[in-house]
């Protein structure tokens, strides 16, 4: 497996850094070899935080940033790209929030049944006698109504959906909803949705 020259080039460049450092510390520094180390130590770990966190800054961009959706005009929503690719949005489902993926490839509003518990629905009762078919096989589904949905500064009432009793890691918002939108627009690393 070959190797990328200007990955090899840098992981160089950062390894003379990191000698050139230490040697100062450690020529600055002779009669206290012990406190110097300690100090080496103390920027190697500093180092390898700044070289995680830039590796994994997708990642805490999103945990750290949660807000990707932007109420750009009175008539406009945009939406951010996560790291994983998709579209995601935080909606307000009976006055609670809920973390959805944008799924064009959905006929309407998908709930787990972890979220359908916490917007108030009653899961419990619930008859899953329709079928959705999903990557993972077929699902149960049960049709309910949700009281309110809040997108930014859109609300809508009685909105039907469905919970499914499969194992859908997060809910998705699916083209039923969506068509409520006059447009969707994606250029890029945005979204945007308009009514």
């Amino acid at each position: 497996m070959g190797r990328d020259p200007d990955t090899v080039m840098r992981a160089v460049y950062l390894l003379v850094l990191l000698v050139g450092v230490g040697s100062f510390f450690l020529w600055g520094r002779r009669g206290r070899l012990g406190r110097s180390l300690r100090d080496l130590a103390v920027w190697a770990l500093i180092f390898a935080m700044v070289v995680i966190a830039y590796g994994f800054r997708d990642v805490l961009r999103e945990e750290l940033l949660p807000a990707a959706m932007v109420q750009v005009a009175p008539d406009a929503i945009e939406l951010r790209r996560g790291s994983d690719g998709h579209f995601h949005a935080e909606l307000e489902v009976n006055g609670r929030p809920v973390r959805f993926m944008i799924d064009t490839g959905a006929s309407g509003i998908v709930l787990s049944l972890g979220d359908a518990a916490r917007v108030g629905l009653d899961t419990g009762s619930m008859s899953f006698s329709g079928r959705a078919i999903t990557a993972n096989g077929p699902v149960g589904t049960a049709p309910v109504r949700l009281g309110t949905v809040r997108f930014g500064d859109f609300t809508d009432t009685n909105v039907p959906a469905n919970v499914t009793d499969g194992q859908l890691g997060q809910s998705l918002l699916g083209m039923a909803y969506l068509d409520s939108f006059s447009a969707i627009e994606i250029s890029g690393d945005r979204m945007t949705l308009r009514r």
